[in-house]
């Protein structure tokens, strides 16, 4: 491949991909061009992968330049970053002069320092509302004038890169926080992750500019975009996590979509969007969001006219998280009073004062009028009281009667108690509608098979569909096609549709939520209902490239993961939508 050829870079980028393809996909590798970066938790394991680099380069007859190569460290300079364990920086090389960087004098000076600038972006809170003087010069039609704002932000920039900021790097096995807020004329958000000292990081920055037509918007939609673009611009860290995504921000502006309101379809899109994470929205006083943008919060009294749908909750009341309700503190606190344990405790917290970090008292801590264990409320020796805290969590809707562990693993993330894990597993035992819905689980039929996945596969390469129909009608709709990825993440995708829907409309929704997002699927596994089974369906498969396959009649066993989800879907409508609950 020559240079200069405006195809060359992408090619090449393609050709090194699929030749390091097994190490990318295990996890291990980087590769930007014709820069490998390779990482590993310990030398050994170093030293093997090292190996196995060189002999497939070697294999495909690729060099490297020993010049131009680094062995054996612990921090590298990566794409214009300083990579280190666990955190990274900005390259000091390419800070080097900025202090001595003189004030533009031209529009093609302030394009010059923007530009350069923009590249560090993400370790700077507030990038947006920085540069906004400095951006404003750059507008068409307007004359250059360095004035006073200028001046204060172009300092401001400087100051902020000369104390060379870092960031954590992100842990997909541990929870995240994101701090969003807007202002009339930008969006800002943080992503941060608790250390190892036991504070929470920065992971990363987003400022991003309102346009016109953005600074129009109600203050509650400003707010919203901000979660929006921290949600969009974070979502491979994001989606599909092990824990809830904590999102701090004002209540007062979003509340508005707690209530039904007739959606625009921005606000739709939005809404979609949103429904894809496990979301929690906690309060936060705006003062108390200090990195995120927190400029304005004028509401605007004005109308939005392009209503087109009927009421919809945005944001239901499920995502706002109280992580103690009033009540349940005062319940806890006046408790506290005659329990044994917290006499004890207290007693020793009071005599020893801060305890030492080795000592056994080091995981206690008073707050207030509560006790706290490791960050969890102590709840005193009230069986009545620890019945309504797991009674509150297992029946809560959006965490839908979940199993024993699960519903300890629900509980624990704000309570503790001794003997905390079997009590809520006999609740559990006990609670009437588990036992009334639930589908045994010990059955003394053949067990259902499962379908073998495909290892190093991308998400939904392969799948399987079902139609759950007959539903009470909601919004004109009473089935859901579900589509389950047997691939890699075992994701599911549910569509509301109509039982009445033909084949056309079935490839429709397939191509609007699967083909669009994920890429088109190599086998595609269903059930032989007349609209899966028609020449048409088997046609557009054909056509596409997707092997389709259908299960044996009346045999459920033939997709274990399909069948497991439709009944959990099935407990969680009958526990939730219908009153008499049978």
């Amino acid at each position: 491949m020559f240079f200069g050829l405006s195809n060359s870079p992408a090619t090449f980028q393609a050709f090194i991909n699929d030749i390091l393809s097994d190490f990318i996909d295990e996890g291990w590798c980087v590769v930007y061009m014709d820069d490998i970066l390779l990482f590993s938790k310990d030398q050994t394991e170093h030293r093997e992968r090292m190996e196995r680099l060189m002999h497939h380069l070697k294999k495909h007859d690729l060099f490297l330049k020993p010049e131009k190569c680094e062995f054996d460290v612990t921090e590298v300079i990566f794409l214009g970053m300083v990579i280190r364990p666990s955190y990274i920086a900005m390259d000091p090389v390419k800070l080097a002069g900025i202090a001595d960087w003189e004030p533009p004098q031209t529009v093609k000076g302030v394009c010059a320092f923007l530009g350069f600038r923009n590249f560090y972006r993400k370790f700077i809170g507030k990038y947006a509302h920085l540069t906004r003087p400095l951006n404003d010069l750059l507008q068409k039609n307007r004359k250059f004038k360095w004035t006073k704002q200028c001046q204060i932000a172009f300092d401001l920039l400087k100051a902020k890169f000369l104390s060379e900021p870092i960031l954590i790097m992100p842990d997909v096995d541990r929870p995240f926080v994101i701090e969003a807020d807007a202002s009339k004329w930008a969006t800002g958000a943080v992503l941060r992750q608790k250390g190892t000292d036991g504070e929470w990081h920065p992971c990363r920055y987003l400022s991003k500019s309102l346009s016109p037509m953005e600074r129009n918007y109600e203050i509650y939609d400003r707010e919203l975009l901000a979660i929006y673009r921290a949600l969009m611009e974070w979502c491979h860290y994001l989606m599909g996590g092990k824990f809830k995504i904590v999102i701090l921000s004002d209540h007062k502006n979003l509340t508005y979509f707690q209530t039904a309101q007739k959606l625009n379809r921005r606000q739709a899109r939005w809404s979609l969007f949103l429904s894809e994470f496990d979301l929690g929205l906690v309060h936060v006083p705006g003062k108390s969001i200090t990195q995120a943008d927190a400029l304005s919060r004028q509401s605007n009294e004005q109308d939005d006219i392009n209503n087109d749908n009927e009421d919809i909750i945005v944001l239901p009341d499920r995502l706002f998280i109280k992580r103690i309700d009033l009540g349940m503190k005062e319940d806890i606190a006046e408790r506290l009073g005659p329990d044994d344990f917290h006499k004890s405790a207290l007693e020793q917290l009071l005599h020893q004062g801060m305890p030492p970090i080795k000592s056994a008292l080091s995981d206690w801590k008073l707050e207030g009028d509560l006790l706290f264990f490791q960050d969890q409320v102590y709840v005193p020796n009230d069986t009545d009281l620890h019945r309504r805290i797991v009674q509150s969590i297992h029946e809560t809707p959006g965490v839908g009667h979940p199993g024993q562990w699960n519903t300890v693993e629900q509980v624990q993330r704000d309570f503790w108690w001794p003997g905390m894990a079997k009590f809520i597993r006999s609740f559990v035992d006990g609670c009437v509608v588990c036992q009334q819905l639930k589908i045994n689980t010990h059955p003394t039929r053949t067990p259902i098979q499962p379908t073998q996945a495909t290892p190093n596969s991308f998400p939904f390469q392969i799948c399987t569909m079902d139609l759950i129909t007959d539903l009470s009608e909601c919004d004109g709709m009473d089935s859901i096609l579900v589509v389950v990825d047997h691939s890699s993440t075992k994701g599911v995708i549910f569509t509301p549709c109509t039982k009445t829907m033909d084949t056309t409309k079935i490839a429709e929704l397939l191509i609007q939520h699967l083909y669009k997002r994920f890429g088109l699927p190599d086998h595609i596994i269903s059930d032989r209902d007349p609209r899966f089974a028609t020449e048409v369906f088997q046609e557009i498969g054909k056509q596409l490239s997707i092997k389709h396959s259908m299960s044996t009649v009346f045999h459920s066993q033939t997709d274990r993961e399909m069948e497991q989800v439709n009944q959990e879907v099935e407990v969680y409508l009958r526990a939730f939508c219908s009153k008499e609950q049978t």
